[in-house]
C-alpha cells in the first residue's frame, strides 16, 4: 500500500453541504481503523478522517474507499497533471493490487491487524466532477469503468503507508467491482448478477430489485 489518506473539511460549491472532504492528504506513521457508526453519525473508518456529505456518503459500507495507484496514473496520462495519492478522495491508495477486478465480499488483510471487505464501488458525484475540474469529468470517469471500492471493517487495528494488502478471502461469485460499477451505471443488462453478491450492500441491492421489477409491480419481499 502507498499511502493512507485522511481529509478535512473545505469550502465548496459543488455540493448541497458548503463543505467536503474529498481532498484527502498521505500521513506518516501509524492510523487507526475502525467501524464507524450508522451514515451520519460518524467519521470515516480512519481517524482522523472527514466526510462532510454524511447524506450520501460514509457509514459501514463505506467505511474506507481505495483506488489504485495504476489507475491513477492512467488517469494523470490522459489528463497531463499530475494525481498525487489521495486526490480521488480515497483513504487508501493500493499498488499492484487489482482493485476494479476484486470481488464483491473480497477480503484484504492490510499489516498484521486489519482485514476489510470490499462492499461497493465508487459511483462519481458532481463534488467529484467540481473537485477535480476537468471537463464532462463525471461521464469520462463512468466510461473508464475503473471506480475504486469501498470497503468494510471487518477487523479494526492500525495500519500505515507501505504495510502489505493480503487477498484472504474469495466469494463464490464473479461480480467484480467493475463488474457492479458497470451494471449500475451502463450496462442495466448486467443488474441480474449483482444479486449473486451477497456482500453487496441492502440499499443497492434494493435499487437493482427495483430496477428489475416490470412496470406496474409491486414490491416483493427480499429473497
Amino acid at each position: 500500500m502507498l499511502s493512507v489518506n485522511v481529509g478535512s473539511p473545505v469550502p465548496t460549491a459543488h455540493s448541497d453541504f458548503p463543505t467536503t472532504s474529498i481532498d484527502k492528504r498521505p500521513v506518516t506513521g501509524p492510523v487507526e481503523v475502525a467501524a464507524p457508526g450508522p451514515r451520519g453519525t460518524t467519521p470515516t473508518g480512519l481517524r482522523g478522517d472527514s466526510i462532510s456529505d454524511v447524506k450520501h456518503h460514509g457509514g459501514p459500507d463505506q467505511a474506507v474507499y481505495a483506488y489504485a495507484r495504476e489507475d491513477l496514473d492512467r488517469w494523470a496520462a490522459e489528463l497531463g497533471r499530475e494525481l498525487t495519492g489521495g486526490v480521488f478522495g480515497e483513504n487508501l491508495t493500493t499498488q499492484g493490487l487489482a482493485v476494479t477486478d476484486a470481488l464483491i465480499g473480497e477480503r484484504w488483510r492490510i499489516g498484521d491487524e486489519v482485514v476489510l471487505e470490499v462492499s461497493a464501488p465508487r459511483i462519481p458525484c458532481r463534488t467529484f466532477a467540481g473537485w477535480l475540474g476537468e471537463p464532462a469529468w463525471i461521464k469520462r470517469f463512468t466510461v473508464q469503468a475503473a471506480p475504486g471500492a469501498y470497503l468494510r471493517i471487518v477487523r479494526p487495528g492500525t495500519i500505515r503507508a507501505g504495510d502489505p494488502v493480503e487477498v484472504v478471502h474469495s466469494p463464490a461469485h464473479d461480480v467484480t467491482v467493475g463488474v457492479a460499477f458497470r451494471a449500475l451505471t451502463l450496462e442495466p443488462d448486467l443488474l441480474p448478477r449483482l444479486l449473486a453478491a451477497g456482500a453487496l450492500p441492502e440499499p443497492t441491492k434494493e435499487k437493482v430489485r427495483a430496477r428489475l421489477r416490470p412496470p406496474g409491480s409491486s414490491a416483493s419481499p427480499a429473497p
